[in-house]
């Protein structure tokens, strides 16, 4: 089955003029509100803490939730609405207290106001400040290292920096765009959205080696055509398999977005906004900079 005609030739390079502007002011808008918003909005998961979601029977105001915690004197916890109406998140972050017993102590209080509302405690999730802390280090080293190791690869496998830079700059371009969408749309940075970040690098960079292999396999046959032709080419006969690799992923993410639940809400959130990052970052990032580099450095290290 061919979901691309074999004769297609889409001049994709001859877009990266307008390409390289629509980036820019993708990161500048990702960079501005990480600014502005002081950082991503950290989960349990990295700030450490303690969550609850509790759902009810039947209608509460969230008036009601508040000021329940701050009769127990926890006044810096913050309460919201979460899924159906009579869903809460009940979030206390980077306290010093016995955080196992302040739990208990909340359920209890919570299942005792709340008799007549059939109070259902749905998740627990309890995560000292040091551990949270030790979390945010390792997921640091986790990305720092996958990118290390990317760029030793591709510069490896093709005999040249310039494919490994050009990897590398596309990988950086999708994870500001998604830890900007992360910021924009207040999602909350847990461990899970750690995951798809690293399954972004590895989703993008998968398809980048692709074009690279073929650009690689059409320099011997097309000797005498330019490199920027080559690289058209490559993408135009590698469509199929990026438009067939990338729709059936978003397919699948855009079904868990609709029907998943709140729960993983902001995980496909942040998908759907990386798949799209990866797939355009391929054609329209990764491949311009293997082609300035080559004409701007590699060009003129040949000159001499």
């Amino acid at each position: 089955m061919e979901l691309i005609p074999p004769n297609t030739r889409i001049d994709f390079i001859g877009k990266k003029k307008y390409t390289i502007w629509i980036s820019a002011v993708a990161i500048l808008i990702s960079l501005g509100s990480i600014f502005l918003h002081g950082g991503v909005r950290y989960g349990v998961d990295f700030a450490g803490g303690l969550l609850i979601q509790i759902r009810f029977s039947k209608p509460v105001d969230i008036s009601e939730v508040r000021s329940t915690m701050e009769a127990m004197g926890s006044k810096e916890a913050s309460v919201q609405n979460f899924g159906g109406e009579n869903e809460f998140l009940i979030r206390i972050e980077r306290t010093s207290e016995d955080l196992e017993g302040m739990s208990k102590k909340i359920q209890t209080s919570l299942q005792e106001r709340f008799k007549d509302k059939a109070l259902e405690i749905r998740r627990v999730e309890v995560v000292g400040p040091k551990v949270g802390k030790d979390l945010k280090t390792k997921a640091l080293w986790a990305v720092g290292l996958s990118f290390a190791a990317i760029l030793i690869y591709v510069a490896w496998r093709f005999r040249t920096v310039a494919y490994g830079l050009g990897g590398i700059v596309a990988l950086c371009h999708d994870i500001l765009i998604t830890y900007g969408a992360i910021s924009i749309f207040q999602l909350e940075y847990s461990l899970p959205l750690l995951a798809v970040i690293l399954t972004i690098i590895g989703f993008s960079i998968n398809d980048t080696i692709v074009i690279f292999d073929r650009v690689r396999e059409n320099i011997k046959k097309m000797r005498k055509e330019s490199l920027e032709t080559i690289f058209n080419v490559s993408i135009n006969e590698t469509l199929g398999r990026t438009v067939l690799t990338s729709g059936t992923v978003m397919m699948v993410v855009i079904i868990l977005f609709f029907f998943g639940g709140p729960v993983i809400h902001d995980f496909t959130t942040a998908f759907i906004v990386g798949l799209i990052s990866g797939t355009y970052s391929t054609v329209y990032i990764a491949s311009p900079v293997v082609l300035l580099w080559e004409k701007h450095v590699s060009g003129r290290r040949r000159k001499r």
